[in-house]
C-alpha cells in the first residue's frame, strides 16, 4: 500500500456569510490530504502536525478522522490550540483570509529536530505555508532531512507573505525545494508574487525544475512541468469560492498520479477536481 505524509497546520475555519459564520476545519496541505484521500481510498494518507488538547483540536482530530485521514502521528502540546482563520468572499468568489495563528502549536512541530515520524512513507508533501511558520533552523533540517532519504516529495510554493520572517528566506526555501523535489506544484501568481517576476518569466523557470509536476494557472488549466502534455481544460461552470482550488488540484493530481496514471490524465483529474471544489463555499466540499 502506498502510504503518503502530510505536513502543514490544520486550523479552525469560518466562513462568512454576511453576519454570521459556519465552522470548519482546513488548511492548504489537509485541504489536498482530505482530496487526495477521497480520490484514492487505497492510498493510506497520514498527517504530521502539532495540536494542543482543547475542545477545538479534538474538532480538528475528529473532522480527520471522520475523512479516514491517519491521526496517529500527530503531536499534543498540553495547553496548546489550533490557529484560526476566516474567509470572506468578493462578488466574483474571490477569497480573502484574516488569520489569528501567532499562537499554534503547529509552530513547534520538529522543534526538538527529530524527524522521525516522516519514517517509512512513499511520498511526503508539504508547502511553503507548512515552512513558514516554523523557525528558519528547523526549515532547513527539514530539508536536509528529506535530501537524506529516498523518499518522494511534492512541494507546493504557496506564498503567503505575512507568514514570513525575511522575504529572503521564503525565496531561498522555494528555490531549494525547486532543485530537488519529485513532484513541484507551484501556483502562477504565488511564483510571481514571491520572486518579483512575471508570468513569462516563470513558466521559462519551470523549465529547469526537478522532477515531474504542475504549475496551476487557474482556470486556464495546468501547465506540465518536467514531461511535454498538450491539451484544452474546461473552466468551471460555477464560481461560488476560490478557496482550497489549488489544494484541491494537488489532492486530485497526487492522487492520480500514486495510482498510475498518465502525466495528461494526471493534470487533467487536477483540473477537473478543482473545477468542482470552486463551486462551493469553504475549503472542504460535501463528500
Amino acid at each position: 500500500m502506498t502510504r503518503v505524509a502530510c505536513i502543514g497546520e490544520p486550523m479552525i475555519e469560518l466562513s462568512m456569510r454576511g453576519n454570521t459564520a459556519s465552522i470548519g476545519v482546513a488548511g492548504d496541505t489537509l485541504n489536498s490530504a482530505i482530496y487526495l484521500k477521497r480520490s484514492a481510498p487505497e492510498i493510506e494518507v497520514d498527517y504530521i502536525t502539532r495540536l494542543g488538547d482543547d475542545p477545538f483540536s479534538t474538532r480538528i482530530r475528529a473532522a480527520m478522522a471522520y475523512e479516514e485521514i491517519g491521526t496517529e502521528r500527530i503531536q499534543t502540546e498540553p495547553g496548546g490550540s489550533p490557529g484560526l482563520y476566516a474567509i470572506s468572499l468578493s462578488d466574483t468568489g474571490e477569497r480573502s483570509f484574516t488569520y489569528w495563528r501567532s499562537a499554534s502549536a503547529a509552530r513547534n512541530l520538529f522543534s526538538d529536530g527529530d524527524f522521525s515520524l516522516l519514517e517509512s512513507y512513499d511520498l511526503v508533501y508539504l508547502s511553503a505555508i507548512s515552512l513558514a511558520i516554523l523557525p528558519h533552523s528547523v526549515r532547513t533540517a527539514l530539508i536536509a532531512h528529506l535530501k537524506s532519504t529516498n523518499q518522494m516529495v511534492a512541494y507546493d510554493s504557496n506564498h503567503r507573505p505575512k507568514l514570513w520572517d525575511d522575504i529572503g528566506h521564503a525565496r531561498q526555501i522555494t528555490r531549494e525545494f525547486w532543485e530537488f523535489c519529485h513532484i513541484p506544484l507551484p501556483s502562477i501568481d504565488d511564483e510571481m508574487a514571491l520572486f518579483s517576476e512575471v508570468e513569462t518569466d516563470v513558466i521559462a523557470r519551470t523549465k529547469t525544475m526537478h522532477g515531474v509536476g504542475a504549475l496551476k494557472r487557474g482556470e486556464i488549466g495546468p501547465l506540465s512541468i518536467g514531461e511535454n502534455v498538450d491539451q484544452a481544460y474546461s473552466p468551471a461552470g460555477k464560481v461560488v469560492d476560490t478557496t482550497a482550488a489549488g489544494d484541491s488540484f494537488n489532492g486530485g493530481y497526487l492522487a492520480a498520479r500514486l495510482q498510475g496514471m498518465s502525466q495528461a490524465d494526471s493534470l487533467r483529474a487536477g483540473h477537473d477536481l478543482a473545477a468542482v471544489v470552486v463551486g462551493y463555499r469553504g475549503a472542504i466540499i460535501p463528500r
